[in-house]
C-alpha cells in the first residue's frame, strides 16, 4: 500500500500484534473453564456472548487508546467509536463463541484496519494453539508451532476435487441454504463448524472455498485481508465488495470463485 510509509506500515503492524497479544491474555483464562457463563443476545435464537468476549475487546481498545487514539473503532461487543484519521479498527474479540463455549480450538480473534474501501490489513489469531495469521502491506504469514511461514492459497484445481467450508449447515435463509447445497453437491468435500478458522485454512492453502451468509463486517474484514494478501479472492455472492458482510464467497483461485458464484446464482434462480 503506497499510501503508507514503511515506518507507518511497521508501526500499524506492531499495534495490531499488540492488540492480538492483549486479547490472548484476556481470553485464555476463561477458555475451558467450568465457571464460564454466557449471555444470549437473541430472543428467538442463541447468539452467545461471554465475559471473555467483553474482556478481549476492552483489552484491544485499551491498546488503541494508548497507541492510535485518532483512529475509529468498530467492535462487535462495544460498538462504534468515531475517529479523525480516516482509518477504523474492526474487531471481533471472539469469532466463534459457540465453539469457545464448547471447548473447540476453532474460534479466533479478528482484527482489521480499514478505510472506506475495505480492509488494508488483518489478523486471524487462535490463542489456544498459538497460531497467528497476518495479511497486509504486501505480506501474508502465519506464526505457529512450526514457526513463521509464508501464506499462499493453493490455487486452481477442478471443483470436483475441492474442499468447501461453511460455519453452519443451514448457512443462512432457506433459499441461501438451497443455493449453497447446489454448490456443495459439486465439490469433493463439505465441512462445517470452523468459524473464522476456515478462512485461515484457505489462506494457508489447505482448502479451496468458504461460503457463508448473514455475516457482519467484523466477521469478514480480518479474514478478508489475510486471504487477499495470500492471493485469494473474497467477494459477495454476486462478485461485489465483501467488507460490509452479507453473503460471502472466499476462494483460492479465480476459477473457484467464478464457478462458485455461477452455481450459487443458479441455485438462487432455481428456487
Amino acid at each position: 500500500m503506497t499510501r503508507f510509509s514503511i515506518d507507518t506500515q511497521t508501526a500499524l503492524t506492531e499495534v495490531a500484534s499488540e492488540m492480538a497479544d492483549a486479547a490472548r491474555s484476556a481470553i485464555l483464562p476463561f477458555f475451558r473453564s467450568p465457571e464460564l457463563l454466557a449471555d444470549n443476545k437473541e430472543e428467538d435464537g442463541f447468539d452467545p456472548v461471554t465475559e471473555a468476549d467483553r474482556a478481549a475487546e476492552a483489552a484491544m481498545r485499551n491498546v488503541l487508546e494508548r497507541r492510535r487514539p485518532q483512529d475509529g473503532i468498530l467492535g462487535e461487543e462495544m460498538g462504534k467509536q468515531d475517529g479523525t484519521s480516516g482509518l477504523t479498527w474492526v474487531l471481533d474479540p471472539i469469532d466463534g463463541t459457540r465453539g469457545f463455549l464448547s471447548g473447540t480450538p476453532t474460534w479466533g480473534v479478528l482484527i482489521a484496519l480499514s478505510d472506506d474501501n475495505g480492509p488494508i490489513m488483518g489478523i486471524v489469531d487462535q490463542p489456544y494453539i498459538q497460531e497467528r495469521f497476518f495479511g497486509g502491506f504486501g505480506q501474508a504469514w502465519c506464526d505457529g508451532p512450526h514457526g513463521r511461514r509464508t501464506l499462499h492459497v493453493r490455487g486452481p484445481r477442478p471443483l470436483e476435487e475441492s474442499i468447501l467450508f461453511s460455519t453452519f449447515p443451514e448457512v443462512g435463509t432457506q433459499d441461501e441454504r438451497r443455493a449453497f447445497h447446489h454448490l456443495g453437491n459439486r465439490v469433493q468435500l463439505v465441512r462445517y463448524g470452523m468459524d473464522c478458522y476456515a478462512y485461515a485454512l484457505l489462506a494457508a492453502g489447505q482448502i479451496d472455498l468458504v461460503v457463508e451468509a448473514g455475516l457482519n463486517s467484523y466477521d469478514i474484514q480480518g479474514p478478508q485481508a489475510v486471504i487477499e494478501a495470500a492471493g485469494g479472492i473474497v467477494t459477495d455472492w454476486h462478485g461485489g465488495p465483501a467488507h460490509n458482510g452479507g453473503r460471502i464467497i472466499a476462494a483460492a483461485s479465480e476459477a473457484h470463485h467464478a464457478e462458485a458464484m455461477r452455481l450459487l446464482e443458479e441455485g438462487l434462480a432455481n428456487i
